[in-house]
Protein backbone atom coordinates (compact mmCIF):
# COMPACT_ATOMS: atom_id res chain seq x y z
CA UNK A 1 0.00 0.00 0.00
CA UNK A 2 1.35 3.44 -0.95
CA UNK A 3 2.00 6.08 1.73
CA UNK A 4 -0.88 8.26 0.49
CA UNK A 5 -3.36 5.39 0.71
CA UNK A 6 -2.05 4.42 4.15
CA UNK A 7 -2.39 8.01 5.36
CA UNK A 8 -5.96 8.11 4.05
CA UNK A 9 -6.84 4.92 5.88
CA UNK A 10 -5.27 6.12 9.14
CA UNK A 11 -7.07 9.45 8.87
CA UNK A 12 -10.34 7.62 8.36
CA UNK A 13 -9.72 5.61 11.51
CA UNK A 14 -8.46 8.51 13.62
CA UNK A 15 -11.14 11.06 12.66
CA UNK A 16 -13.90 9.43 14.75
CA UNK A 17 -11.47 9.13 17.68
CA UNK A 18 -10.61 12.80 17.43
CA UNK A 19 -14.28 13.67 17.38
CA UNK A 20 -14.87 11.51 20.44
CA UNK A 21 -12.19 13.44 22.30
CA UNK A 22 -13.70 16.85 21.57
CA UNK A 23 -16.65 16.71 23.95
CA UNK A 24 -17.66 19.99 25.66
CA UNK A 25 -19.62 19.90 28.90
CA UNK A 26 -23.00 21.30 27.84
CA UNK A 27 -25.21 21.48 24.76
CA UNK A 28 -28.46 22.89 23.51
CA UNK A 29 -29.42 19.47 22.16
CA UNK A 30 -28.01 15.96 22.33
CA UNK A 31 -29.19 13.19 20.04
CA UNK A 32 -28.21 10.08 21.96
CA UNK A 33 -27.79 6.35 21.42
CA UNK A 34 -28.19 6.31 17.65
CA UNK A 35 -26.18 4.89 14.76
CA UNK A 36 -24.32 7.81 13.22
CA UNK A 37 -23.90 7.75 9.45
CA UNK A 38 -21.60 10.71 9.01
CA UNK A 39 -22.03 11.22 5.25
CA UNK A 40 -18.58 10.02 4.18
CA UNK A 41 -19.73 6.50 3.35
CA UNK A 42 -17.98 5.09 6.41
CA UNK A 43 -19.64 2.40 8.47
CA UNK A 44 -21.91 3.78 11.21
CA UNK A 45 -20.65 4.34 14.72
CA UNK A 46 -22.66 4.11 17.94
CA UNK A 47 -22.34 7.57 19.45
CA UNK A 48 -24.15 10.73 20.49
CA UNK A 49 -24.42 14.00 18.60
CA UNK A 50 -24.02 17.25 20.53
CA UNK A 51 -25.39 20.51 19.08
CA UNK A 52 -24.76 24.10 20.15
CA UNK A 53 -26.63 26.84 18.35
CA UNK A 54 -26.66 26.09 14.63
CA UNK A 55 -23.58 23.84 14.63
CA UNK A 56 -22.54 20.34 15.57
CA UNK A 57 -20.28 20.70 18.61
CA UNK A 58 -19.17 17.11 19.10
CA UNK A 59 -19.67 13.47 18.23
CA UNK A 60 -18.99 11.03 21.03
CA UNK A 61 -20.13 9.67 24.38
CA UNK A 62 -22.18 12.38 26.08
CA UNK A 63 -23.69 10.37 28.87
CA UNK A 64 -22.09 12.65 31.48
CA UNK A 65 -22.88 16.04 29.95
CA UNK A 66 -25.77 18.44 30.41
CA UNK A 67 -28.14 19.45 27.64
CA UNK A 68 -31.26 21.55 27.42
CA UNK A 69 -32.87 18.65 25.61
CA UNK A 70 -31.90 15.07 24.85
CA UNK A 71 -33.46 12.99 22.08
CA UNK A 72 -33.18 9.24 22.50
CA UNK A 73 -32.35 7.79 19.07
CA UNK A 74 -32.04 4.16 20.15
CA UNK A 75 -32.59 1.96 17.09
CA UNK A 76 -32.51 4.95 14.75
CA UNK A 77 -30.07 6.21 12.13
CA UNK A 78 -28.62 9.72 12.51
CA UNK A 79 -27.51 11.27 9.22
CA UNK A 80 -26.77 14.66 7.75
CA UNK A 81 -29.84 16.35 6.28
CA UNK A 82 -30.43 15.28 2.70
CA UNK A 83 -29.75 17.47 -0.34
CA UNK A 84 -32.30 17.62 -3.15
CA UNK A 85 -30.05 18.22 -6.16
CA UNK A 86 -32.94 19.16 -8.46
CA UNK A 87 -35.79 20.85 -6.67
CA UNK A 88 -38.70 22.73 -8.17
CA UNK A 89 -39.78 24.21 -4.85
CA UNK A 90 -39.43 27.75 -6.27
CA UNK A 91 -43.18 28.34 -6.11
CA UNK A 92 -44.26 25.83 -3.48
CA UNK A 93 -42.05 27.48 -0.84
CA UNK A 94 -43.63 30.84 -1.65
CA UNK A 95 -47.07 29.32 -1.04
CA UNK A 96 -46.19 27.06 1.91
CA UNK A 97 -42.76 27.57 3.52
CA UNK A 98 -42.93 24.32 5.50
CA UNK A 99 -41.69 22.15 2.61
CA UNK A 100 -43.86 19.32 3.86
CA UNK A 101 -43.35 16.56 1.29
CA UNK A 102 -39.56 16.90 1.35
CA UNK A 103 -39.02 17.69 5.03
CA UNK A 104 -40.80 14.44 5.95
CA UNK A 105 -38.10 12.68 3.93
CA UNK A 106 -35.22 14.46 5.67
CA UNK A 107 -34.44 16.99 2.92
CA UNK A 108 -32.84 20.04 4.53
CA UNK A 109 -31.46 21.71 1.37
CA UNK A 110 -33.46 22.40 -1.78
CA UNK A 111 -31.27 23.16 -4.81
CA UNK A 112 -33.30 24.98 -7.47
CA UNK A 113 -32.46 24.42 -11.11
CA UNK A 114 -33.33 24.06 -14.84
CA UNK A 115 -34.49 27.69 -14.89
CA UNK A 116 -34.38 30.39 -12.23
CA UNK A 117 -36.63 32.92 -10.51
CA UNK A 118 -34.51 35.78 -11.80
CA UNK A 119 -33.20 37.86 -13.36
CA UNK A 120 -36.62 38.86 -14.71
CA UNK A 121 -37.72 41.86 -16.74
CA UNK A 122 -41.23 43.30 -16.63
CA UNK A 123 -42.53 41.13 -19.48
CA UNK A 124 -41.20 38.02 -17.76
CA UNK A 125 -42.97 39.04 -14.56
CA UNK A 126 -46.20 39.57 -16.48
CA UNK A 127 -45.94 36.17 -18.14
CA UNK A 128 -45.18 34.46 -14.83
CA UNK A 129 -48.18 36.11 -13.19
CA UNK A 130 -50.44 35.14 -16.09
CA UNK A 131 -49.18 31.56 -16.05
CA UNK A 132 -50.01 30.87 -12.40
CA UNK A 133 -52.32 27.95 -11.80
CA UNK A 134 -53.72 26.72 -8.50
CA UNK A 135 -50.80 28.16 -6.53
CA UNK A 136 -50.91 31.97 -6.38
CA UNK A 137 -48.08 34.26 -5.28
CA UNK A 138 -46.99 37.86 -5.55
CA UNK A 139 -43.86 38.80 -7.51
CA UNK A 140 -41.86 41.35 -5.52
CA UNK A 141 -38.37 40.72 -6.89
CA UNK A 142 -36.42 41.22 -10.10
CA UNK A 143 -33.03 39.55 -9.68
CA UNK A 144 -32.26 36.02 -8.51
CA UNK A 145 -30.59 37.45 -5.41
CA UNK A 146 -33.72 39.42 -4.55
CA UNK A 147 -35.84 36.29 -4.89
CA UNK A 148 -33.55 34.36 -2.56
CA UNK A 149 -33.53 37.23 -0.05
CA UNK A 150 -37.34 37.33 -0.25
CA UNK A 151 -37.56 33.63 0.60
CA UNK A 152 -35.26 33.94 3.59
CA UNK A 153 -37.00 37.05 4.92
CA UNK A 154 -40.40 35.42 4.47
CA UNK A 155 -39.26 32.40 6.46
CA UNK A 156 -38.73 28.88 5.12
CA UNK A 157 -38.21 25.54 6.80
CA UNK A 158 -35.40 24.14 4.59
CA UNK A 159 -32.24 25.75 3.35
CA UNK A 160 -32.32 26.82 -0.29
CA UNK A 161 -29.67 27.20 -3.01
CA UNK A 162 -30.18 28.08 -6.65
CA UNK A 163 -28.51 28.05 -10.03
CA UNK A 164 -29.06 30.85 -12.56
CA UNK A 165 -30.96 29.76 -15.64
CA UNK A 166 -29.46 30.01 -19.12
CA UNK A 167 -33.03 30.07 -20.51
CA UNK A 168 -33.87 32.82 -18.02
CA UNK A 169 -31.13 35.16 -19.20
CA UNK A 170 -31.91 34.20 -22.82
CA UNK A 171 -35.58 35.20 -22.43
CA UNK A 172 -34.44 38.38 -20.67
CA UNK A 173 -32.43 39.49 -23.72
CA UNK A 174 -33.63 37.49 -26.76
CA UNK A 175 -37.21 36.74 -25.78
CA UNK A 176 -38.66 33.41 -26.84
CA UNK A 177 -37.29 33.63 -30.35
CA UNK A 178 -35.59 30.73 -32.11
CA UNK A 179 -32.40 32.52 -33.09
CA UNK A 180 -28.89 33.01 -31.72
CA UNK A 181 -28.29 36.11 -29.61
CA UNK A 182 -26.51 39.01 -31.22
CA UNK A 183 -23.06 39.86 -29.91
CA UNK A 184 -24.53 42.65 -27.78
CA UNK A 185 -27.30 40.39 -26.46
CA UNK A 186 -24.79 37.69 -25.54
CA UNK A 187 -22.65 40.24 -23.72
CA UNK A 188 -25.69 41.34 -21.70
CA UNK A 189 -26.57 37.71 -20.97
CA UNK A 190 -23.05 37.16 -19.65
CA UNK A 191 -23.37 40.23 -17.43
CA UNK A 192 -26.62 38.82 -16.02
CA UNK A 193 -24.94 35.47 -15.27
CA UNK A 194 -22.08 37.28 -13.53
CA UNK A 195 -24.53 39.30 -11.46
CA UNK A 196 -26.38 36.15 -10.39
CA UNK A 197 -23.12 34.41 -9.50
CA UNK A 198 -22.18 37.35 -7.28
CA UNK A 199 -25.64 37.10 -5.71
CA UNK A 200 -24.87 33.50 -4.75
CA UNK A 201 -25.91 31.27 -7.65
CA UNK A 202 -24.29 27.84 -7.67
CA UNK A 203 -23.59 28.00 -11.38
CA UNK A 204 -25.44 27.85 -14.70
CA UNK A 205 -28.45 25.62 -15.33
CA UNK A 206 -30.62 24.80 -18.34
CA UNK A 207 -33.18 22.34 -19.71
CA UNK A 208 -32.41 21.77 -23.36
CA UNK A 209 -35.51 19.90 -24.54
CA UNK A 210 -37.83 22.82 -23.82
CA UNK A 211 -38.43 25.98 -25.79
CA UNK A 212 -36.80 28.48 -25.61
CA UNK A 213 -33.82 26.73 -23.93
CA UNK A 214 -33.58 24.34 -26.86
CA UNK A 215 -32.87 27.26 -29.21
CA UNK A 216 -29.49 27.80 -27.54
CA UNK A 217 -26.54 26.36 -29.46
CA UNK A 218 -23.54 24.79 -27.78
CA UNK A 219 -21.30 27.81 -28.29
CA UNK A 220 -23.80 30.03 -26.47
CA UNK A 221 -23.83 27.65 -23.51
CA UNK A 222 -20.04 27.53 -23.48
CA UNK A 223 -19.78 31.31 -23.34
CA UNK A 224 -22.25 31.55 -20.45
CA UNK A 225 -20.54 28.64 -18.68
CA UNK A 226 -17.21 30.42 -18.88
CA UNK A 227 -18.70 33.20 -16.79
CA UNK A 228 -19.96 30.70 -14.19
CA UNK A 229 -16.53 29.03 -14.23
CA UNK A 230 -14.78 32.31 -13.49
CA UNK A 231 -16.68 32.42 -10.18
CA UNK A 232 -16.01 28.76 -9.32
CA UNK A 233 -19.47 27.60 -10.38
CA UNK A 234 -20.64 24.55 -12.31
CA UNK A 235 -22.84 23.79 -15.32
CA UNK A 236 -25.83 21.54 -14.66
CA UNK A 237 -28.39 20.55 -17.26
CA UNK A 238 -31.36 18.60 -18.41
CA UNK A 239 -29.36 17.53 -21.44
CA UNK A 240 -30.53 18.04 -25.02
CA UNK A 241 -31.72 14.47 -25.37
CA UNK A 242 -32.37 11.56 -23.03
CA UNK A 243 -33.63 9.45 -25.92
CA UNK A 244 -32.58 9.07 -29.53
CA UNK A 245 -29.66 11.50 -29.19
CA UNK A 246 -28.78 10.55 -25.61
CA UNK A 247 -25.12 9.81 -26.27
CA UNK A 248 -24.69 12.90 -28.44
CA UNK A 249 -26.20 15.01 -25.65
CA UNK A 250 -23.64 13.66 -23.19
CA UNK A 251 -20.93 14.53 -25.71
CA UNK A 252 -22.24 18.11 -25.80
CA UNK A 253 -22.13 18.28 -22.01
CA UNK A 254 -18.54 17.03 -21.99
CA UNK A 255 -17.62 19.59 -24.64
CA UNK A 256 -19.01 22.36 -22.43
CA UNK A 257 -17.01 21.01 -19.48
CA UNK A 258 -13.77 20.93 -21.45
CA UNK A 259 -14.09 24.24 -23.28
CA UNK A 260 -15.50 26.26 -20.38
CA UNK A 261 -13.25 24.43 -17.90
CA UNK A 262 -15.79 23.81 -15.17
CA UNK A 263 -17.50 20.87 -13.43
CA UNK A 264 -20.70 19.63 -15.05
CA UNK A 265 -23.64 17.54 -13.91
CA UNK A 266 -26.36 15.69 -15.82
CA UNK A 267 -29.81 16.21 -14.35
CA UNK A 268 -32.00 13.13 -13.77
CA UNK A 269 -29.80 10.69 -15.68
CA UNK A 270 -32.00 8.38 -17.76
CA UNK A 271 -32.46 6.66 -21.10
CA UNK A 272 -35.99 7.44 -22.26
CA UNK A 273 -37.95 5.22 -24.61
CA UNK A 274 -37.55 1.47 -24.81
CA UNK A 275 -35.55 1.77 -28.03
CA UNK A 276 -32.92 3.69 -26.05
CA UNK A 277 -32.67 1.66 -22.84
CA UNK A 278 -29.59 -0.23 -24.03
CA UNK A 279 -27.71 3.07 -24.42
CA UNK A 280 -27.35 3.46 -20.65
CA UNK A 281 -24.26 1.23 -20.50
CA UNK A 282 -22.64 3.29 -23.26
CA UNK A 283 -23.53 6.51 -21.48
CA UNK A 284 -22.00 5.30 -18.21
CA UNK A 285 -18.85 4.18 -20.02
CA UNK A 286 -18.59 7.55 -21.78
CA UNK A 287 -18.94 9.47 -18.49
CA UNK A 288 -16.48 7.29 -16.58
CA UNK A 289 -13.91 7.53 -19.37
CA UNK A 290 -14.20 11.33 -19.20
CA UNK A 291 -13.74 11.18 -15.43
CA UNK A 292 -10.52 9.20 -15.90
CA UNK A 293 -9.36 11.91 -18.30
CA UNK A 294 -9.88 14.54 -15.63
CA UNK A 295 -13.32 15.91 -16.56
CA UNK A 296 -15.38 16.64 -13.45
CA UNK A 297 -18.74 15.18 -14.43
CA UNK A 298 -21.41 13.79 -12.13
CA UNK A 299 -25.14 13.13 -12.35
CA UNK A 300 -28.29 12.94 -10.25
CA UNK A 301 -31.53 11.01 -10.66
CA UNK A 302 -35.00 10.31 -9.39
CA UNK A 303 -36.02 6.76 -8.52
CA UNK A 304 -38.98 6.10 -10.83
CA UNK A 305 -39.58 4.76 -14.34
CA UNK A 306 -41.74 7.75 -15.26
CA UNK A 307 -40.84 11.40 -15.62
CA UNK A 308 -43.12 14.42 -15.39
CA UNK A 309 -43.24 17.58 -17.44
CA UNK A 310 -45.90 19.01 -19.79
CA UNK A 311 -47.50 18.39 -23.16
CA UNK A 312 -44.97 20.82 -24.59
CA UNK A 313 -42.57 17.85 -24.53
CA UNK A 314 -44.93 16.12 -26.96
CA UNK A 315 -44.80 18.86 -29.58
CA UNK A 316 -41.95 20.19 -31.75
CA UNK A 317 -40.09 23.27 -30.52
CA UNK A 318 -40.82 25.29 -33.67
CA UNK A 319 -44.53 25.43 -32.89
CA UNK A 320 -43.78 26.87 -29.43
CA UNK A 321 -41.59 29.76 -30.57
CA UNK A 322 -42.70 33.04 -29.02
CA UNK A 323 -44.23 31.54 -25.88
CA UNK A 324 -47.60 30.10 -24.91
CA UNK A 325 -49.86 32.63 -26.68
CA UNK A 326 -48.10 32.16 -30.03
CA UNK A 327 -48.06 28.38 -29.53
CA UNK A 328 -51.79 28.17 -28.80
CA UNK A 329 -52.61 30.42 -31.76
CA UNK A 330 -50.63 28.20 -34.14
CA UNK A 331 -52.39 25.08 -32.84
CA UNK A 332 -55.69 26.54 -34.03
CA UNK A 333 -54.44 26.68 -37.63
CA UNK A 334 -55.55 23.50 -39.50
CA UNK A 335 -52.43 23.38 -41.68
CA UNK A 336 -50.11 23.75 -38.69
CA UNK A 337 -52.10 21.18 -36.70
CA UNK A 338 -51.65 18.71 -39.52
CA UNK A 339 -47.89 19.20 -39.49
CA UNK A 340 -47.71 18.98 -35.67
CA UNK A 341 -49.86 15.83 -35.68
CA UNK A 342 -47.52 14.12 -38.15
CA UNK A 343 -44.41 15.12 -36.18
CA UNK A 344 -45.91 13.97 -32.89
CA UNK A 345 -46.44 10.52 -34.38
CA UNK A 346 -42.90 10.24 -35.77
CA UNK A 347 -39.67 9.10 -34.14
CA UNK A 348 -38.03 12.52 -34.23
CA UNK A 349 -34.26 12.87 -34.40
CA UNK A 350 -34.03 16.66 -34.09
CA UNK A 351 -36.19 17.15 -30.96
CA UNK A 352 -37.17 15.16 -27.88
CA UNK A 353 -40.59 13.65 -28.70
CA UNK A 354 -41.88 12.18 -25.44
CA UNK A 355 -45.29 11.51 -26.99
CA UNK A 356 -43.65 8.96 -29.29
CA UNK A 357 -41.12 7.70 -26.72
CA UNK A 358 -43.91 6.74 -24.29
CA UNK A 359 -44.95 4.14 -26.87
CA UNK A 360 -48.69 4.54 -26.34
CA UNK A 361 -51.14 7.27 -25.27
CA UNK A 362 -51.69 5.14 -22.15
CA UNK A 363 -48.12 6.04 -21.18
CA UNK A 364 -49.10 9.69 -20.68
CA UNK A 365 -50.98 10.54 -17.48
CA UNK A 366 -52.48 14.03 -17.21
CA UNK A 367 -51.88 15.51 -13.76
CA UNK A 368 -52.02 19.32 -13.88
CA UNK A 369 -54.77 21.57 -15.28
CA UNK A 370 -55.50 25.28 -14.73
CA UNK A 371 -58.99 25.20 -16.25
CA UNK A 372 -61.51 23.94 -13.72
CA UNK A 373 -63.58 22.45 -16.56
CA UNK A 374 -60.69 20.14 -17.42
CA UNK A 375 -59.80 19.00 -13.90
CA UNK A 376 -62.17 16.06 -14.34
CA UNK A 377 -59.44 14.52 -16.50
CA UNK A 378 -56.82 14.67 -13.71
CA UNK A 379 -55.16 11.28 -13.28
CA UNK A 380 -56.47 9.90 -16.57
CA UNK A 381 -54.27 8.81 -19.44
CA UNK A 382 -54.20 10.76 -22.68
CA UNK A 383 -55.64 7.67 -24.37
CA UNK A 384 -58.61 7.62 -22.00
CA UNK A 385 -59.32 11.31 -22.51
CA UNK A 386 -59.01 10.96 -26.29
CA UNK A 387 -61.56 8.16 -26.25
CA UNK A 388 -63.97 10.20 -24.14
CA UNK A 389 -63.65 13.20 -26.43
CA UNK A 390 -63.72 11.20 -29.66
CA UNK A 391 -60.50 12.71 -31.02
CA UNK A 392 -57.06 11.30 -31.80
CA UNK A 393 -54.50 11.39 -28.98
CA UNK A 394 -52.41 14.00 -30.82
CA UNK A 395 -55.43 16.23 -31.45
CA UNK A 396 -56.57 15.75 -27.87
CA UNK A 397 -53.17 16.93 -26.62
CA UNK A 398 -53.30 20.02 -28.85
CA UNK A 399 -56.87 20.81 -27.82
CA UNK A 400 -56.05 20.48 -24.11
CA UNK A 401 -53.13 22.91 -24.41
CA UNK A 402 -55.44 25.44 -26.09
CA UNK A 403 -58.32 24.98 -23.64
CA UNK A 404 -56.23 24.92 -20.48
CA UNK A 405 -54.13 28.01 -21.14
CA UNK A 406 -51.06 26.02 -20.09
CA UNK A 407 -48.70 23.28 -21.16
CA UNK A 408 -50.76 20.79 -19.02
CA UNK A 409 -48.78 18.81 -16.42
CA UNK A 410 -48.10 15.29 -17.68
CA UNK A 411 -46.42 12.13 -16.41
CA UNK A 412 -44.59 10.09 -19.07
CA UNK A 413 -43.68 6.42 -18.58
CA UNK A 414 -40.35 6.11 -20.39
CA UNK A 415 -37.65 4.30 -18.40
CA UNK A 416 -36.40 0.84 -17.44
CA UNK A 417 -36.39 -0.38 -13.84
CA UNK A 418 -33.15 -2.25 -14.52
CA UNK A 419 -31.51 1.04 -15.51
CA UNK A 420 -32.86 2.75 -12.40
CA UNK A 421 -31.12 0.15 -10.22
CA UNK A 422 -27.94 0.38 -12.27
CA UNK A 423 -27.83 4.17 -11.90
CA UNK A 424 -28.48 4.07 -8.15
CA UNK A 425 -25.38 1.90 -7.73
CA UNK A 426 -23.10 4.42 -9.47
CA UNK A 427 -20.84 6.16 -6.92
CA UNK A 428 -21.04 9.53 -8.73
CA UNK A 429 -24.84 9.77 -8.86
CA UNK A 430 -26.80 11.74 -6.25
CA UNK A 431 -30.56 12.28 -6.03
CA UNK A 432 -33.04 14.99 -7.00
CA UNK A 433 -36.81 14.93 -7.01
CA UNK A 434 -37.31 17.20 -10.05
CA UNK A 435 -40.45 18.32 -8.21
CA UNK A 436 -41.86 20.87 -5.83
CA UNK A 437 -42.19 20.34 -2.10
CA UNK A 438 -45.92 20.10 -1.60
CA UNK A 439 -48.36 19.83 1.27
CA UNK A 440 -51.07 17.17 1.11
CA UNK A 441 -53.74 19.78 1.78
CA UNK A 442 -55.36 22.94 0.46
CA UNK A 443 -54.62 24.19 -3.04
CA UNK A 444 -51.99 21.50 -3.58
CA UNK A 445 -54.79 18.92 -3.81
CA UNK A 446 -56.44 20.68 -6.76
CA UNK A 447 -53.94 19.00 -9.09
CA UNK A 448 -52.28 15.63 -9.11
CA UNK A 449 -48.50 15.25 -9.20
CA UNK A 450 -45.73 12.72 -9.68
CA UNK A 451 -45.12 10.47 -6.63
CA UNK A 452 -41.48 11.60 -6.63
CA UNK A 453 -42.80 14.82 -5.04
CA UNK A 454 -43.53 12.90 -1.85
CA UNK A 455 -41.35 9.80 -2.07
CA UNK A 456 -38.11 10.13 -4.02
CA UNK A 457 -35.68 10.10 -1.08
CA UNK A 458 -37.54 7.73 1.22
CA UNK A 459 -37.77 5.37 -1.76
CA UNK A 460 -33.97 5.23 -1.94
CA UNK A 461 -33.73 4.16 1.70
CA UNK A 462 -36.74 1.86 1.79
CA UNK A 463 -37.00 0.16 -1.59
CA UNK A 464 -33.44 0.25 -2.88
CA UNK A 465 -31.44 -0.04 0.36
CA UNK A 466 -33.55 -2.08 2.77
CA UNK A 467 -35.64 -4.19 0.41
CA UNK A 468 -33.54 -4.66 -2.72
CA UNK A 469 -30.07 -4.03 -1.23
CA UNK A 470 -28.87 -2.22 -4.36
CA UNK A 471 -26.52 -0.14 -2.17
CA UNK A 472 -25.68 -0.06 1.53
CA UNK A 473 -27.26 2.44 3.89
CA UNK A 474 -23.96 4.24 4.48
CA UNK A 475 -23.45 4.61 0.72
CA UNK A 476 -27.01 5.89 0.26
CA UNK A 477 -26.44 8.50 2.96
CA UNK A 478 -23.20 9.60 1.27
CA UNK A 479 -25.00 10.01 -2.05
CA UNK A 480 -27.76 12.00 -0.33
CA UNK A 481 -25.41 14.31 1.59
CA UNK A 482 -21.66 14.77 1.24
CA UNK A 483 -21.50 13.84 -2.46
CA UNK A 484 -23.84 16.64 -3.62
CA UNK A 485 -22.41 19.08 -1.06
CA UNK A 486 -18.92 18.42 -2.43
CA UNK A 487 -20.06 18.76 -6.04
CA UNK A 488 -21.65 22.11 -5.18
CA UNK A 489 -18.60 23.29 -3.19
CA UNK A 490 -20.78 23.87 -0.15
CA UNK A 491 -18.76 24.30 3.02
CA UNK A 492 -19.76 22.91 6.41
CA UNK A 493 -22.81 20.98 5.25
CA UNK A 494 -23.39 17.39 4.18
CA UNK A 495 -21.50 15.73 7.02
CA UNK A 496 -21.90 15.04 10.73
CA UNK A 497 -18.67 16.41 12.19
CA UNK A 498 -17.76 19.14 14.68
CA UNK A 499 -18.06 22.58 13.14
CA UNK A 500 -20.59 21.58 10.49
CA UNK A 501 -24.06 23.08 10.43
CA UNK A 502 -26.57 21.01 12.37
CA UNK A 503 -28.72 19.85 9.46
CA UNK A 504 -29.71 16.42 10.73
CA UNK A 505 -32.09 13.63 9.70
CA UNK A 506 -33.01 10.96 12.26
CA UNK A 507 -34.96 8.06 10.80
CA UNK A 508 -35.89 4.46 11.38
CA UNK A 509 -34.06 2.37 8.74
CA UNK A 510 -36.48 -0.51 9.39
CA UNK A 511 -39.61 1.47 8.54
CA UNK A 512 -38.71 4.40 6.31
CA UNK A 513 -40.76 4.09 3.15
CA UNK A 514 -42.55 6.02 0.45
CA UNK A 515 -46.34 5.80 0.25
CA UNK A 516 -47.02 8.01 -2.78
CA UNK A 517 -48.22 6.21 -5.90
CA UNK A 518 -49.07 7.36 -9.40
CA UNK A 519 -52.74 6.81 -8.58
CA UNK A 520 -52.58 8.56 -5.17
CA UNK A 521 -49.46 10.73 -5.07
CA UNK A 522 -50.44 13.10 -2.26
CA UNK A 523 -49.17 10.82 0.53
CA UNK A 524 -46.30 11.63 2.87
CA UNK A 525 -43.46 9.20 3.36
CA UNK A 526 -43.06 7.51 6.74
CA UNK A 527 -40.16 6.71 9.05
CA UNK A 528 -38.50 10.12 9.38
CA UNK A 529 -38.66 10.81 13.14
CA UNK A 530 -36.68 14.00 13.71
CA UNK A 531 -35.24 16.63 11.36
CA UNK A 532 -33.11 19.63 12.31
CA UNK A 533 -32.27 22.60 10.10
CA UNK A 534 -29.46 24.82 11.39
CA UNK A 535 -29.86 23.24 14.82
CA UNK A 536 -33.62 23.89 15.03
CA UNK A 537 -36.08 20.96 15.20
CA UNK A 538 -38.44 21.18 12.24
CA UNK A 539 -39.76 17.62 12.52
CA UNK A 540 -40.20 16.38 16.08
CA UNK A 541 -41.41 12.84 16.72
CA UNK A 542 -42.79 12.68 13.19
CA UNK A 543 -44.65 16.00 13.30
CA UNK A 544 -43.75 19.31 11.66
CA UNK A 545 -42.99 21.94 14.31
CA UNK A 546 -43.83 24.88 12.05
CA UNK A 547 -40.32 26.31 12.50
CA UNK A 548 -38.75 28.21 9.60
CA UNK A 549 -35.00 28.35 10.29
CA UNK A 550 -33.98 27.82 6.67
CA UNK A 551 -31.25 29.94 5.12
CA UNK A 552 -30.02 30.71 1.65
CA UNK A 553 -26.88 28.71 0.87
CA UNK A 554 -24.79 30.83 -1.48
CA UNK A 555 -22.47 29.65 -4.23
CA UNK A 556 -18.71 30.16 -4.49
CA UNK A 557 -18.96 33.50 -6.29
CA UNK A 558 -21.07 35.24 -3.69
CA UNK A 559 -19.94 38.77 -2.86
CA UNK A 560 -21.76 38.90 0.47
CA UNK A 561 -20.03 39.58 3.76
CA UNK A 562 -20.43 36.18 5.40
CA UNK A 563 -20.87 32.57 4.34
CA UNK A 564 -23.99 30.50 4.95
Amino acid sequence: MCFRALRFCLCGLLAPLAALAQVPSSYDLVIANGAIYDGTGAAPIRADLGIRGDRIAAVGDMSGVSAKRTIDATGLAIAPGFINMLSHAEVTLLVDPRSMSDIFQGVTLEVLGESSMGPWNEEMKRASKAGQGDLKYDITWTTLGEYLDHLEKKGITPNVASFVGAPTVRIHEVGRNARPPTADELDRMKILVAQAMEEGAMGLTTALIYAPATYAKTDELIELSKVAASYGGMYIAHIRSEGNKFLEAIDETLQIAREAQLPVEVYHLKAGGQQNWAKMDQAIAKIEQAQREGVRITADMYTYIAGATGLDASMPPWVQEGGYDAWAKRLKDPAIRDRVRKEMNSDAQDWENLFFSAGTPEGLVLVGFKNSNLKKYTGMTLGQVAKLRGTTPADTAMDLVIEDGSRVGTVYFLMSEDNVRKQIALPWVSFGSDAGSNAAEGDFLKSSTHPRTYGNFARVLGKYVREEKVISLEEAVRKLTLLPATNLKIKDRGRLAPGYFADVAVFDPKTITDHATFEQPHQYSAGMIHVLVNGVPVVDSGKHTGATPGRIVRGPGWKGATAN
